[in-house]
């Protein structure tokens, strides 16, 4: 028998429901969309999917691939707030894939930082 009592992701529309834990990253990659290879900015990652600047509108539902030069990976829109784009990836990125993409956005923030 079902609970009549409501749970928090019931009561608060905005609870995050995610799986994976999300790491903030700064990373240049590329976005494949319908063929076409766009430069776009990778903002955070999780095992589950990814957070990237891209102006031009994609609908929800759209397969993509995103290229991080290291990693390729297809995925799926799942939202669109103005530049701001949310992939789910087909298949899960493991551990080992996670750590290197974060590696690699902090051996560049401090390569950046040393040019300054």
């Amino acid at each position: 028998m079902a609970s009549s009592v409501p749970s928090v992701e019931d009561r608060d529309p905005y609870v995050d429901r995610r799986v994976y834990p999300r790491v903030a990253v700064a990373l240049p990659a590329f976005l494949e969309v319908e063929g076409e290879r766009h430069s776009i900015h990778l903002l955070d990652l999780s095992a589950g999917g990814a957070k990237l600047s891209f102006p031009t509108v994609l609908p929800v539902g759209t397969t993509v691939g995103l290229d991080c030069g290291t990693l390729g990976r297809s995925a799926v829109v799942r939202w669109q707030n103005g530049d701001l784009v949310g992939l789910c990836f087909v298949t899960e990125l493991d551990a080992r894939e996670v750590s290197a993409l974060i590696a690699r956005s902090e051996a560049l923030a401090a390569r950046m930082q040393t040019r300054d």
